[in-house]
């Protein structure tokens, strides 16, 4: 069984303590004719997954109404009729909303099934990206709940994406993540509960779902792979209730980063085409000029190298086209080097080191935030190495390796690791050396 979130996250909200709900259904249940005599165990046990029996589910929607002023259905509970028929086109919004914010809930808590779930594959990991590109779309997304949202509310959660994205990028995403779903559960879960029109609602739901986009960041940066995803999947539904394809496009660019990380590249090159194909012509030169690059490496794990070339020149043309300030805020993240380094990856699966070699030193001869550099400097290193100069290598592991201080980061870990693996087996006294101050880097556990 499977812990119910869902009423779970609506008993919080409410303000219902478990003997609370009990004696409330027990006395709807008598106004039915009913003779119940549940208490706080029985409500327990609901929350573990049991599936309570008769007309006791109908109950708890009627409680939860009264209480929160909205009708509460048996989905909205999480007691559907199990096996019951799907939504035929894409996912009721404020049915998505009860569950996106049930889900911070649990990550808030650290619910293991939450934290330890695994990314899901084929038709799961599929279906959300067809619901972006497909009607129906979205006629009317205003709500009529108690707190009455004001565009400063909007301007607040902007704020908010910007500050926890500095944060990432500066201490990593395993000391962040933590901050943000805090922020989303205290702040912009009650305002997608409240009361919008329309067309305040659309920047509500982008606002937030750029918020969500790097709070699945975090989770990524914090090998929480199956949690990543659902924090992607529900930012690209978000995207869609904005009506932005823009940012639905840079959602679907953390869905090719995180497939190319987990091996699927077939669906990291489906991914990107579909982005570029359905954001047109609201997607941006540096969007872009990312989804190419990262087409490129797929195409190069998969030894399709017409194609991984082919790539790589769209993304050229397109870095050029860069103007920073006719980007959105969630693309800043594209920085003069990053498609140097895309590129240079892409060659190096290819086997091509010289034209390797002068994308990643041109990548590294860019500023950049230190997150950034890291990763550039461990591709350079790996190229040294492969060049046979392993002395030169070091010298670049070693300033990697002083970059990383401060950062909590599995991903940047994982860097370290493979530079480190490659310097020892080089057998040279300067790679030695610096990968003991990797291993210095690493001895802190996080």
């Amino acid at each position: 069984m499977q812990p119910n979130t869902l009423l779970d996250a609506l008993l919080d909200e409410a303000g219902i303590s478990h003997a609370g709900l009990a004696a409330h259904v027990n006395q709807r249940g008598r106004v039915r004719g009913l003779s119940l005599r549940y208490e706080h165990t029985a409500v327990g046990r609901w929350l573990k997954g049991q599936r309570p029996r008769g007309q006791v589910p109908d109950l708890i929607c009627e409680v939860l109404s009264i209480r929160l002023h909205r009708p509460v259905t048996l989905d909205d509970i999480g007691l559907g009729v199990p096996g019951g028929a799907a939504e035929p086109h894409g996912t009721p919004l404020r049915g998505f909303v009860e569950r996106a914010t049930a889900l911070w809930r649990s990550d808030e808590q650290q619910r293991p099934h939450i934290l330890g779930a695994p990314a899901v594959t084929g038709t799961p990991a599929v279906m959300p990206v067809w619901e972006w590109e497909n009607p129906p779309e979205d006629a009317d997304v205003s709500r009529d709940g108690q707190t009455r949202v004001q565009h400063a509310d909007i301007t607040m959660l902007r704020a908010a994406r910007a500050h926890y994205e500095l944060m990432y990028r500066r201490a990593g995403g395993i000391a962040t993540r933590a901050r943000i779903v805090g922020f989303l559960n205290a702040e912009a879960a009650p305002l997608l509960r409240g009361r919008y029109d329309d067309s305040l609602g659309r920047r509500l739901h982008r606002a937030t779902g750029g918020l969500v986009s790097v709070a699945g960041i975090c989770a990524y940066d914090s090998d929480a792979h199956g949690l990543a995803q659902r924090y992607f999947h529900q930012a690209l539904r978000l995207a869609k209730a904005s009506g932005d394809r823009g940012l639905g496009a840079y959602v679907i660019a953390l869905l090719v980063n995180q497939s190319l990380f987990m091996g699927e590249f077939r669906q990291g090159v489906a991914f990107a085409e579909a982005a570029l194909r359905t954001a047109g012509r609201e997607i941006t030169p540096a969007l872009a000029a990312d989804l190419y690059a990262m087409q490129a490496k797929a195409y190069a794990h998969l030894g399709d190298g017409g194609s991984a070339l082919r790539c790589i020149r769209r993304a050229e043309q397109e870095a050029e086209r860069i103007r920073p300030c006719h980007e959105p805020d969630e693309t800043g993240y594209v920085q003069p080097g990053l498609v140097n380094v895309q590129v240079a990856e892409a060659l190096l699966s290819l086997g091509d080191l010289p034209a390797a070699r002068e994308h990643a030193v041109a990548a590294v001869g860019t500023p950049a935030h230190d997150r950034g550099r890291v990763h550039r400097l461990a591709i350079l290193s790996r190229i040294q190495l492969r060049q046979g100069e392993p002395d030169e290598a070091a010298r670049t592991a070693a300033e990697m390796a002083d970059r990383v201080r401060g950062m909590e980061s599995q991903r940047l870990r994982d860097r370290l690791r493979e530079v480190r693996e490659h310097l020892v087996a080089s057998g040279c006294a300067d790679a030695r050396e610096a990968a003991e101050l990797i291993d210095g880097a690493l001895r802190v556990p996080l």
